[in-house]
């Protein structure tokens, strides 16, 4: 059987004193831990919501590029269907490549200036 003599263990008063200041200062830590991690984690959100619009952004960007080197080529296509003889087919298509090897130059540098901006958070032109 338990001994129910009413005795209780009392700590003495440094001791007592000593303990709450550590927990006092455990409870300190962990607070401005936890805060630091939230923080962290608010501060890893933000940074995944930029890299994610600006992720959409330029692919909205290639998507735009590639309608319109797509429908260039289709205006390439008819020019050829209404060309007269061999002369006119080699004219088209010199016009169609200098003026699609302009475009795509252009347009590779503008996504690579989109993409560095997006990267390095800076705002860029549209």
């Amino acid at each position: 059987m338990a001994n129910d003599s009413g005795t209780r263990f009392d700590m003495p008063a440094e001791m007592r004193a000593f303990a709450e200041k550590s927990l006092e200062q455990a409870k300190a830590t962990f607070d401005a831990l936890a805060s630091a991690a939230q923080q962290a984690a608010n501060v890893a959100q933000s940074q995944a919501n930029t890299a994610q619009s600006g992720a959409r952004e330029l692919g909205q960007l290639a998507v735009r590029y590639a309608e319109r080197n797509i429908a260039s080529s289709f205006e390439f296509a008819q020019k050829l269907t209404r060309a007269k003889d061999a002369a006119e087919v080699a004219a088209l298509h010199s016009d169609y490549v200098s003026t699609e090897m302009a475009a795509l130059t252009e347009q590779a540098q503008e996504l690579s200036r989109q993409a560095a901006g997006k990267m390095s958070g800076s705002p860029t032109a549209h």
